[in-house]
């Protein structure tokens, strides 16, 4: 969405929050618009409750009755996520045919090139370690968004998957060290 299109929609953002609860309220949801923002990415439609997916698709309807547009136009509606953490056991250290270690970069290719991480979306860049100072193996620490019941990690846990002539294997983990966010947020 561009930005004239996300102001015009933020200067009149009191009768549009009270137009999305009418219409929520037409289909007796529970759940109400609290208020609207912008976002880098566009408009941004808070509510008191997570939203159902009717609840979505009316509040979508009307951004779009109000935009005069197509589906097309806005990209996505999406419920809260959270962040999963999981690791990868069972990749090289070292890049084969090269001597360089394996990078985030390699491993982001790794992930795209595999369907088990289709709708896998990493929340930031995946971290490599190697497992002692002897090993030539490492361990791949990732962090995805997920809705809030994990749904998508509980998908590709304990799966297997190739990586040249290694079998890899994702894992449940912890919260890593290292990660930014705030602590009232680990909940």
């Amino acid at each position: 969405m561009n930005d004239e299109i996300a102001k015009k929609c933020l200067k009149d953002s009191n009768i549009h929050i009270v137009s999305i609860n009418c219409a929520l309220k037409s289909i007796k949801s529970n759940v109400m618009a609290d208020f609207i923002r912008i976002d880098d990415k566009g408009i941004v439609i808070s509510t008191n409750n997570v939203a159902n997916p009717s609840d979505l698709q009316e509040i979508k309807k009307y951004v779009r009755n109000f935009l005069n547009t197509d589906n097309d136009q806005i990209s996505f509606s999406r419920l809260p996520q959270s962040k999963f953490y999981l690791k990868i056991v069972g990749i090289p250290y070292l890049v084969e045919h090269s001597n360089s270690c394996l990078s985030f970069n390699d491993v982001e290719k790794i992930l795209k090139s595999n369907h088990i991480f289709n709708n896998i979306i990493l929340a930031s860049k995946p971290r490599v370690i190697k497992v002692s100072l002897k090993s030539d193996m490492s361990i791949v620490w990732i962090n995805i968004w997920d809705m809030q019941n994990g749904s998508k990690a509980k998908t590709i846990i304990n799966r297997c998957f190739n990586m040249g002539s290694f079998i890899a294997i994702v894992h449940e983990a912890n919260m890593n060290s290292g990660v930014l966010q705030c602590k009232n947020c680990w909940k």
